[in-house]
């Protein structure tokens, strides 16, 4: 009866996303700096799905984690960006509990998703430089789609647990979330019940994914250095530190942000550096990939470039 009392008063609780509320002459500038930046993420990472579709070039295994790292971009913006928007415009920033959770579940999902591609897309730089002449048979079809799978399952499987240690605590009343979006240690200060335990499995957690998923990126990128560094010709390295170039930019933004949100403790102290913080990651890196890859990519600008001058053609007929 106890845990039943306790579970209709979580459902009943709403949180109210204080977002940037503190900064009244700043929202309409943030709403639409913001609704900029997501428009950019839309059209960058859809856009880039689709480039990497219609070009035959575009299909070797580098780009086809592109094209998901795309894709997750995309949703985990979409999952956090138009709320965050809509809260800018709008004095009643109250968001239920359910639907609160269902936030953090999927941007969770496909952060957690990214962080293991990420770690993937390195792998796969190993071979292609390391092991240039086995680098088709090494990295197969059936194995690109196994480690793409992997990536989703287990960013799944840690979501499905953060989500349970969420809905394990008991919330009441009407609830300040410091955050403009439903992020898990926000949500969690919030709770009336103790939480440590859960707070100490949650860092364990997360120190995992990122240890593992370092260890991946950094060893595979000594391997890549020492073999680069082995090439007689000039041109040869230049052109093998070019194709590393945007994944390791992509990787040192994405890592940095992560870091200093959930494993550094000092940085628990500001809120609004946790804010800051978190608009990166969930708001500007999601427009930074696409544009990082497509910028320093030959293949893509010159896809952009065939695209354009078919649509310019159409249109003039």
């Amino acid at each position: 009866m106890a845990y039943e009392v306790q579970e209709n008063q979580s459902s009943e609780a709403t949180f109210i996303l204080l977002g940037f509320s503190e900064y009244p002459d700043l929202q309409v500038p943030l709403f639409l700096l913001f609704l900029t930046i997501y428009l950019i993420t839309v059209l960058g990472n859809l856009g880039m799905i689709f480039i990497i579709k219609v070009n035959p070039k575009l299909h070797p295994p580098m780009y086809y984690f592109l094209s998901h790292l795309s894709f997750v971009d995309f949703c985990y913006s979409t999952a956090v960006t138009p709320k965050l928007l809509e809260n800018l415009i709008v004095e009643d920033r109250t968001i239920t509990f359910s639907v609160c959770i269902t936030q953090f579940f999927c941007a969770c999902i496909f952060v957690l998703t990214e962080i293991y591609l990420l770690a993937v897309m390195a792998y796969d730089r190993f071979v292609a430089i390391c092991n240039p002449l086995l680098y088709t048979t090494a990295m197969s079809q059936k194995l690109c789609a196994i480690l793409v799978g992997a990536s989703y399952s287990w960013g799944i499987i840690v979501s499905i647990t953060f989500t349970y240690f969420l809905l394990s605590l008991s919330y009441k009343g009407k609830n300040v979330i410091k955050n403009f979006f439903c992020e898990y240690d926000a949500v969690m200060a919030t709770s009336y019940s103790d939480s440590y335990i859960i707070r100490e499995i949650t860092f364990v957690f997360t120190l995992f994914n990122e240890v593992s998923t370092l260890l991946i990126i950094l060893t595979s990128y000594a391997f890549i250095f020492i073999t680069i560094m082995k090439m007689p010709s000039t041109g040869g390295r230049q052109k093998a530190f070019s194709t590393c170039a945007s994944h390791l930019t992509c990787i040192s933004i994405f890592h940095g942000t992560i870091l200093f949100l959930y494993c550094v403790p000092n940085s628990k102290d500001s809120w609004l550096l946790i804010k800051v913080a978190s608009v990166f990651y969930t708001v500007v890196i999601p427009m930074l990939n696409p544009l990082i890859y497509s910028l320093r990519n030959k293949e893509v600008k010159e896809t952009i470039k065939r695209l354009l001058h078919t649509k310019l053609y159409c249109c003039k007929i």
